[in-house]
């Protein structure tokens, strides 16, 4: 059993001891091990080829996406593992000024980082920030770099991601601030599979109905950040 996976903590990440963890990875470890599959390995992977590489049969399963209509199209999701708000990764100095994609949207002259083909790039788009002011990245570290060298003004992803970032490099001089609601409400991550997948998906539901939201679900999401507010999005 093969999972592709982006370097993105707390979702994603390798630990001081060399392991692949977090709370996307412990949960597709449980899931999986409870249906009885032993050898499961983790391969770290771009986000571009996240969905490519399942129609390829690279790996048979994903950690966390956004289930859009766009990519129902091209992959079978399970039910949401987690649901969670936008933020941006700005520079501490620009907390005031950038509030959100309309602040961005608000000056020609400030640059946005978005990774390629994440949602967040469609989200700046429908709120107004120009196809201009937007650089595309191929990875999160090196979309994260250039907020802090200044080759973009911000960069937008999950505000948790960003928050796990942080907690990881330790660095004062950059920021998370939080996209208000009305611009974008939290969205539904999911595991992704391919198309001709359905029985494994199907089979990994089942599991997940029966464990998110529980007592030892809860447990495995606070030791990665997450309160009992987050779970309950999701029931």
């Amino acid at each position: 059993m093969r999972v592709a996976y982006l370097i993105e903590p707390p979702f994603n990440y390798v630990d001081d001891a060399g392991a692949v963890t977090g709370c996307d990875v412990e949960l597709a470890r449980y899931v999986l091990g409870q249906l009885g599959f032993g050898d499961i390995e983790f391969v770290e992977t771009e986000f571009a080829q996240l969905l490519p590489g399942l129609a390829l049969g690279d790996w048979h399963m994903t950690t966390g996406l956004f289930s859009s209509p766009e990519r129902q199209r091209v992959a079978l999701f399970s039910r949401p593992i987690w649901a969670l708000p936008d933020g941006l990764l700005v520079r501490a100095e620009d907390t005031q000024r950038l509030t959100g994609y309309r602040s961005l949207a608000a000056s020609d002259d400030l640059k946005l980082a978005v990774i390629r083909d994440q949602v967040q790039h469609v989200t700046a788009l429908d709120l107004g920030v120009a196809p201009g002011q937007i650089h595309l990245f191929e990875t999160y570290t090196d979309a994260a770099r250039a907020v802090f060298d200044g080759t973009v003004n911000a960069f937008a992803s999950v505000a948790r991601a960003h928050e796990g970032f942080l907690k990881s490099n330790d660095d004062a001089r950059l920021a998370v601030v939080n996209v208000p609601l009305r611009e974008r409400e939290p969205a539904f991550g999911c595991f992704a599979f391919a198309l001709s997948a359905s029985d494994l998906r199907n089979q990994v539901d089942q599991v997940l109905n029966t464990f998110i939201g529980g007592a030892e679900h809860r447990l495995l999401m606070t030791e990665f950040g997450f309160a009992d507010a987050d779970v309950d999005r999701i029931l």
